[in-house]
């Protein structure tokens, strides 16, 4: 394992299968993400505007660079359909040398 990732996992969650398939697909062909992960079906309980809200959503798992942070956080926030969306950027504190190598190739980023 490298013990350095260089690479980072954002966490958000959309109202559809469908917004997550469209964002993730901008963000592939794009190249600032190697793979996005959507996972519908999820329920949030959540407080907004002073009510308690369930909603059904989907999670979307992006995997890319670090170097590519800036821009993909930027590139998300003006996609996304939520005024305050959930946008949580998780660093592994190691992955495998083959995958890192992959991921990298897979988008705009230099190593």
């Amino acid at each position: 394992m490298d013990k350095t990732a260089e690479m980072i996992i954002i966490y958000t969650t959309l109202p559809s299968e469908n917004d997550a398939r469209t964002i993730g697909a901008e963000l592939v062909e794009a190249r600032l993400a190697a793979c996005v992960n959507i996972l519908p079906g999820m329920v949030s309980i959540y407080r907004w505007q002073d009510a308690t809200e369930t909603a059904s959503e989907t999670v979307m798992l992006v995997k890319a660079p670090k170097a590519l942070e800036a821009q993909l956080l930027a590139a998300l926030a003006a996609r996304h359909p939520y005024s305050v969306p959930a946008l949580i950027v998780v660093e592994p504190s190691s992955v495998g040398a083959p995958y890192l190598a992959w991921l990298y190739n897979q988008t705009s980023a230099q190593r």
